[in-house]
């Protein structure tokens, strides 16, 4: 992989990809592609997913005070050098393919091609949780009960607490799950229950 300058510290600080801001990338990258295809079906297509600045400064933040760059101090254009073609990882474009970036007033597209839609719909399994989680809301009359069972299926160690912020009447998530860290928030409209997932840090950045 070509050095990034002042950024190879940022990057490369464990020699481990899967400790890397790149891993980081990849796996939401592929968490929300298995939930397109999981609401949508499996095309082999082109996806193009939306990432504001902050939460690509999350994935690739320091690991720790010592690191050369601050976390949170990236800026659009050095983002953009860090997800550059000649400085993605081969783990990376190894599974989901040459991703393309552009960004415009700190938001991110970046598109996946097919080679990726192929290889989430091939790597996920029938019986995952965001599977049965977006089939069970999709089911007329469906309860916070229900939804609350369903997490217990997966796991008996959740947390579940209720949310005074307009938005949303609560969230639940799985405590000590390193693959699942999302704060699932939930609102109740009446015929229906939808929701939203967030990562550790975009929760925290939204001050629910």
């Amino acid at each position: 992989m070509t050095k990034i300058c002042d950024f190879d510290d940022k990057v490369n600080y464990s020699g481990d990809y899967s400790a890397t801001g790149y891993s980081r990338l990849a796996k939401s990258l592929i968490d929300i592609v298995k939930e397109q295809q999981a609401k949508l079906g499996y095309r082999k297509e082109i996806v193009r997913l939306y990432y504001p600045l902050s939460t690509l400064r999350h994935f690739f933040e320091c690991a720790g005070t010592d690191n050369k760059i601050a976390a949170g101090m990236i800026s659009e254009q050095q983002m953009l050098e860090i997800l550059a073609p000649n400085n993605l990882p081969k783990q990376l474009t190894d599974t989901i393919g040459e991703i393309k970036v552009t960004a415009k007033n700190e938001r991110f597209c970046i598109e996946i091609p097919p080679k990726g839609s192929e290889y989430v719909h091939e790597n996920t399994a029938g019986n995952e949780f965001i599977s049965e989680l977006i089939a069970l809301v999709g089911t007329h009359g469906c309860t916070m009960e229900q939804i609350t069972e369903l997490f217990y299926k997966y796991s008996d160690d959740i947390e579940k607490k209720d949310m005074q912020n307009g938005e949303f009447d609560c969230y639940i998530r799985f405590l000590n799950d390193p693959d699942d860290t999302y704060y699932y928030c939930f609102h109740d409209e009446g015929c229906h229950i939808i929701y939203h997932r967030f990562l550790p840090q975009d929760y925290a950045d939204f001050e629910f």
